[in-house]
């Protein structure tokens, strides 16, 4: 559903994401996992058409990703780590616009909207401004929009980030659902116990290069004992990293 070769992206002397390559299938929830600066954002924003590569190529859902931007953004969904909304509009009118932008049928967006309200606790305060929500109710009413039109391909930024632990739980168990029937996700999370838990596999980026791919049973194959946990293998893999926020 995914796949990159020699993806690479420059800022001027700033090799942001190296010669990327790589594969991630129907159906998978994948960990694309690093710190702060090491590309991940980048190469979620290449894959997504908002950025072009400098060199490289990569495909979403059979896509290319330079030519054929218009047909990624329609197969896909992205939630970034920073909500931006429109913050004039209520939680429902938001969600309603977003259904509308991907011509969803109004009752079958109408039901699925209310059920994902209900999902995160929503309901009450949907019909609240969008400018008098916590950090917290933003990402979830972002995540229910991106959710709304059912993408074949999840891309999300830190999507954990700032929920309480129950909206946490329910954000992993829509995911896993949705993976369930056939939706991919590509993932980026800096809580290495959500990754550990939910994800098929993981791949983990450090200074713009690809340094470990493979589920956590291979990754603990390729290190010298197989009792290390994800957070033990990342730090062993990344902890001489100093690069530049990206």
């Amino acid at each position: 559903m995914i796949t990159t070769k020699d993806l690479t992206k420059r800022f001027g002397k700033l090799v942001a994401v190296d010669n990327l390559t790589m594969q991630v299938e129907a159906g998978e929830l994948f960990g694309f996992l690093g710190p702060n600066g090491a590309g991940k954002t980048t190469t979620i924003n290449m894959l997504t058409g908002l950025i072009r590569p400098t060199s490289g190529t990569a495909t979403v859902g059979g896509y290319n990703v330079r030519t054929d931007a218009s047909q990624v953004k329609a197969i896909t969904g992205l939630m970034p780590d920073t909500p931006h909304l429109y913050e004039t509009l209520t939680g429902r009118q938001f969600v309603r616009f977003i259904a509308d932008l991907y011509e969803i049928d109004p009752q079958q967006s109408e039901r699925r909207m209310e059920e994902l309200l209900e999902a995160f606790d929503l309901t009450d305060t949907g019909d609240t401004l969008i400018k008098s929500y916590s950090y917290g109710m933003q990402k979830k009413i972002l995540l229910i929009a991106v959710l709304i039109h059912e993408p074949r391909v999840l891309f999300l930024d830190e999507p954990t980030s700032g929920l309480d632990p129950k909206s946490a739980r329910t954000a992993k168990t829509l995911l896993r659902a949705c993976c369930d029937r056939g939706c991919t996700v590509f993932m980026t999370t800096h809580i290495l116990e959500i990754a550990e838990r939910v994800c098929d596999r993981i791949g983990i980026i450090n200074r713009g290069k690809l340094v470990a791919v493979g589920t956590l049973e291979e990754l603990r194959q390729s290190r010298t004992t197989m009792d290390l946990s994800l957070e033990d293998i990342f730090l062993e893999l990344t902890e001489n990293s100093e690069g530049e926020i990206v």
